[in-house]
C-alpha cells in the first residue's frame, strides 16, 4: 500500500526524548523553517508533525510512509469502517465512484474521505433535527 518505502526512525535517546516532550507539553504551535523562510503548516500537516514529534518524545520508534490514492475495495472498506460487501453494493448503486482495472475495482481514497465527511454531516443534521424536535415537544 505504500508508494515509497517506509522510513523508520529509531526512538530518541532518553535525554533528547525528555527535552522534546517538555517542549511539546501544552503546545501544538510548530514553526517550520525551509531555507530560512518561515512556513505555517495547514492544520492537518501541523497535527501530523506534532504527533510525530510527540511519539519521538516518548522514545518510540516511528515509521513514516505515504498511502496510495487508489484503494482496493477491501482497503477502502477498512478505511471507511464498513463491510466489503456494503461498499461493493454502494459502488454498484453509484454512491461511491469506482474505476476498474481489468475486473478489479479501485476506489480513490478521496472518494472514501468525501463519503465519510458526507456521513458525518448527515449524522450532525439528524442530531440537530432530533434536538429541535425534543425541544418542540417539551414546550408543548
Amino acid at each position: 500500500m505504500a508508494l515509497i518505502a517506509p522510513r523508520v526512525t529509531a526512538g530518541l535517546p532518553a535525554d533528547d526524548a525528555r527535552n522534546l516532550a517538555g517542549s511539546l507539553q501544552d503546545s501544538n504551535d510548530i514553526t517550520v523553517f525551509v531555507d530560512g523562510t518561515v512556513h505555517r503548516l495547514p492544520d492537518q500537516a501541523r497535527d501530523a508533525v506534532v504527533d510525530l514529534l510527540a511519539r519521538l518524545g516518548r522514545g518510540e520508534t516511528v515509521t513514516v510512509s505515504s498511502v496510495e490514492e487508489m484503494l482496493t475495495t477491501s482497503q477502502a472498506a477498512e478505511l471507511a469502517g464498513i463491510s466489503h460487501t456494503y461498499l461493493r453494493n454502494m459502488t454498484d448503486r453509484g454512491e461511491i465512484p469506482v474505476e476498474y482495472r481489468g475486473t478489479h475495482r479501485r476506489i480513490r481514497q478521496a472518494a472514501i474521505m468525501s463519503w465519510l465527511e458526507t456521513q458525518k454531516k448527515k449524522r450532525a443534521e439528524e442530531a440537530a433535527g432530533d434536538d429541535a424536535e425534543k425541544g418542540q415537544k417539551a414546550s408543548e
